[in-house]
């Protein structure tokens, strides 16, 4: 933004002025933390990724040439939850996600991406691909006696034929997890890229087989913000040692043009946990990469 100082910004998402959910792109928080199972926080990820993306307004994307804000974007604000009632919350959530074309959540706990998968799934008609970074699978039948919890998110998904597991990659996979849900994951046909495996085959790989497995399809993106490594990415509610780094989930990123992406989050931001903003910045620049990569497949840049 010409002539604004950075922290002058308005306290939109890329301090964007539109608001109405017409948008071709919507933005919309989504401060829901109650499954959460280490700790809590993630209700203020959404205002911390607005501020710290005050950080990404100065110019164009370096490679893309897309400057993101100058898309057909719109904030609308946060969605509306029910206080203390989980499942109540998801319902908001997927009603107020099926009245936006193209959006683009920012949480919350990963909880969020069930409803978000529904309401999608409901409007496209059929199961999408999935495009996952994340530390954990995700994947397990309950967590702590709960069946709705932020690590249940894709078994439900799944089972619900929400997404297609045979178009479904996880990348960054590295927490301890029970063998049993492993191999369920698998069987589903998922294609899990652990966090060591990818680091010794590098970005342009990882992306190439990303590619690959989403295929011509419509697809979601799903970025936990634990993908990456404590180090960069302190302000989580359960981080895990031995991830990317911030590059290396932004290189990957940048390759994935031509994949159909129909909508994205960028989760588990836990503001409390990182007085720096180091985290909340990193899921800011993961929205604005996904943002210059639709800009440049529709020809904006």
């Amino acid at each position: 933004m010409a002539g604004i100082p950075t922290f002058a910004v308005p306290g939109r998402f890329l301090g964007v002025a539109r608001q109405d959910r017409g948008a071709e792109y919507v933005v919309a928080g989504i401060p829901l933390d109650l499954g959460t199972t280490n700790r809590a926080g993630a209700r203020d990820g959404p205002a911390a990724i607005r501020r710290a993306s005050r950080m990404l307004v100065d110019g164009a994307h370096p490679q893309h040439w897309v400057e993101p804000a100058a898309l057909p974007l719109a904030d609308i604000g946060d969605f509306p939850l029910v206080l203390g009632d989980l499942r109540a919350s998801l319902a908001r959530i997927e009603a107020e996600a099926a009245t936006c074309a193209h959006l683009v959540a920012l949480g919350g706990e990963h909880g969020i991406t069930l409803p978000l998968l529904r309401a999608l799934a409901r409007r496209l008609g059929a199961p999408v691909g999935l495009l996952q970074f994340d530390a954990h699978l995700d994947t397990w039948p309950e967590n702590f006696g709960q069946r709705l919890a932020h690590g249940t998110v894709f078994r439900h998904a799944i089972e619900e034929r929400l997404v297609d597991p045979r178009r479904m990659v996880q990348i960054g996979i590295r927490s301890p997890v029970q063998r049993e849900v492993w191999d369920w994951t698998l069987s589903r046909g998922v294609r899990v890229i652990t966090a060591q495996e990818a680091l010794e085959a590098g970005p342009a790989a990882v992306a190439a087989e990303a590619r690959a497995v989403l295929g011509d399809g419509p697809a979601y993106l799903s970025f936990d913000v634990d993908a990456l490594d404590p180090a960069f990415a302190p302000g989580t509610g359960t981080p895990e040692a031995g991830g990317l780094a911030t590059w290396q989930a932004q290189a990957i990123l940048r390759r994935l043009g031509g994949v159909a992406f129909a909508g994205m989050d960028v989760v588990e931001v836990a503001p409390a946990h990182d007085m720096a903003e180091i985290t909340a910045l990193a899921a800011a620049t993961m929205a604005w990469e996904y943002l210059a990569l639709l800009g440049a497949a529709t020809g904006r840049g």
